[in-house]
């Protein structure tokens, strides 16, 4: 009879992370296979939570999930319309309830924030179910990562090695632009994201060759997907994760000043990408992001309800601003939040910077923590300018990243790795703290 522990919850869990990077890369709303990842994600991780586990969930990170499914629950709960008065436009009101106008709801579209609320659920319980996952479990979902990466990778190459602009219809219930994803800056997002953890495989699982091949790969992807944002930010996060990561390595200087040459390389392709003359300053992201500002003031006690920022904000919108393209996201997802959320939810966002920080603080010395917390930031830097994280791939991905950072067993290892132990004269054992070893 073996000791061994089950492994089934970590293959459970990263079938979910590899189908969500394969189909989840959709934008639209009521999507069949979004309905399908966010049902593996819930099942998946009730069939974790119905097994005993070591593995504690931090109480910072699990109230402010709470916090956060209860704001969503409140926008779907009729409260009294007197509420209402003078709080927010007329045409913003909110739907009544069962057609009575002395009860309202917060959202003015339920069928929405009911899809947004599922859309939290999962992604939350995906994140759940891996904090409850052990160190070498977490870590063995990686390669479910890079497989995914792997196979949007492979489908961009062949996408732009055929033509400048190959659509795929008929595949997945959207539209494949960029890779398996709709928009091509998202595909760039995953890409870019992917950075530090090839860095962190090729610097400290010892497969140097691997990672150097797999880092030019995903820099060639971003040049060849031609996002402005997505171009600039994998430059920077190179940079940062190779000069952020190879601090405690074994590398030599010689390969580190090789990367750095191949970086100054591809900056120069990077910068033939962007045509100053494509950027609008009168139309684009400031005009949706000032307009979005106007609806967040008319709102900010309760906000407009998860997942009708395309409707409140046709309100706002300019007459010579409309054309036939309209406006579905705010391309600034802490605008779009604090549209649809009110106060509540800036600080819940504010709440979760805050957490963030004081994570990085207490784990300074874990490679994969690292790597996690640097596409943690860019993602969320990237976040400034659109919307990644409306991609259930894009979610569930980061709801693994943020696992890494606050799974409690890495912060442990990394507390014990600062300390040896000494035998005082009368036998004891003391614990000295030293400095952690590469």
């Amino acid at each position: 009879m073996s000791d061994r522990p089950s492994e089934w919850d970590k293959y459970l869990l990263g079938s979910v992370l590899f189908l969500s990077l394969l189909v989840g890369g959709g934008t639209a709303t009521g999507l069949y296979t979004d309905t399908v990842i966010q049902v593996a994600a819930i099942v998946s991780a009730a069939a974790l939570f119905s097994q005993t586990s070591g593995q504690k969930i931090p109480h910072s990170a699990l109230w402010l999930l709470v916090f956060a499914m209860a704001l969503a629950v409140l926008q779907i709960v009729p409260l009294p319309a007197a509420i209402f008065e003078g709080s927010r436009p007329e045409l913003l009101r909110g739907d009544p309830w069962v057609g009575e106008s002395r009860f309202r709801f917060i959202s003015v579209g339920v069928g929405r924030t009911v899809e947004s609320l599922l859309y939290l659920l999962a992604t939350t319980a995906f994140f759940l179910a891996v904090l409850r996952l052990r160190a070498e479990q977490v870590k063995a979902l990686l390669p479910f990562f890079f497989m995914g990466v792997t196979c949007n990778g492979l489908a961009g190459a062949i996408q732009y090695s055929l033509s400048d602009n190959v659509a795929i219809d008929g595949l997945l219930p959207f539209t494949i632009n960029a890779g398996l994803f709709a928009n091509e800056n998202h595909f760039s997002a995953l890409l870019f994201v992917s950075i530090p953890f090839v860095v962190y495989y090729g610097l400290f699982r010892g497969h140097l060759l691997a990672g150097s091949l797999g880092l030019v790969t995903l820099l060639l992807l971003l040049l060849a997907a031609g996002s402005r944002a997505g171009v600039l930010i994998g430059a920077a996060v190179t940079v940062l994760s190779v000069v952020f990561l190879s601090t405690r390595s074994r590398a030599s200087r010689f390969s580190i000043l090789l990367i750095f040459i191949g970086l100054s390389v591809y900056t120069i392709g990077a910068w033939t990408k962007i045509d100053v003359d494509v950027l609008d300053p009168a139309f684009g992201r400031g005009e949706f992001a000032r307009t979005t500002i106007e609806g967040i003031k008319d709102n900010w006690a309760t906000g407009v309800g998860f997942g009708n920022f395309q409707q409140a904000y046709q309100i706002y919108e300019k007459p010579g601003m409309i054309y036939s393209k309209y406006v579905n996201h705010a391309h600034n997802e802490y605008l779009e939040i604090a549209f649809e959320g009110g106060v509540p939810a800036i600080v819940l966002m504010a709440t979760y910077f805050v957490l963030l920080l004081i994570a990085l603080a207490r784990v300074p010395r874990d490679p994969l923590q690292k790597s996690a917390f640097l596409s943690v930031s860019f993602l969320l830097i990237h976040s400034l300018v659109d919307y990644p994280l409306r991609t259930e791939a894009l979610a569930i991905t980061f709801a693994y990243m943020n696992a890494i950072i606050f799974h409690k067993e890495f912060a442990e290892r990394s507390s014990h790795k600062s300390q040896v132990i000494e035998i005082d004269h009368n036998g004891e054992k003391l614990f000295v703290p030293i400095e952690a070893s590469p």
